[in-house]
């Protein structure tokens, strides 16, 4: 594939999902993301829901390492929907370190696509 061609959403879910198991999220961030894709999370945890533009998603996905010690996770899916969304589920098994509280969470990550790029990202809590 030459820099040119737009990735379809059948090989953007792939690869997403592929990142993830393989630890290469930060990776999939530039080749995936549009440069001014939006993150919502379901929750305020003190810095506010959304994260804009790729520079924002970088810096929730430090927060994220700098805050949390993962110990184990899931992904399922891709799930696509439609020409231009598609979904991942996400199984998490993290401690928060500042309490040393352990937690497990499952969380939907639902992705749109908009030219050949993930454009917003949106997670719902579903335990």
């Amino acid at each position: 594939m030459t820099g040119e061609e737009l990735m379809t959403l059948e090989e953007i879910a792939a690869a997403l999902v592929a990142g993830c198991r393989d630890g290469n999220e930060e990776e999939n961030l530039g080749r995936l993301y549009s440069s001014e894709a939006i993150s919502v999370e379901p929750h305020d945890m003190g810095r506010g829901r959304k994260a804009m533009g790729l520079a924002g998603i970088r810096e929730k996905h430090a927060w994220w390492a700098e805050n949390f010690e993962v110990h184990g996770g899931e992904v399922e899916g891709p799930f696509l929907h439609g020409p231009d969304r598609f979904a991942v589920i996400f199984t998490i098994d993290a401690t928060y370190k500042a309490s040393g509280e352990r937690m497990q969470s499952r969380e939907i990550g639902l992705y749109h696509v908009a030219g050949g790029k993930i454009v917003l990202e949106e997670f719902f809590v579903t335990s």
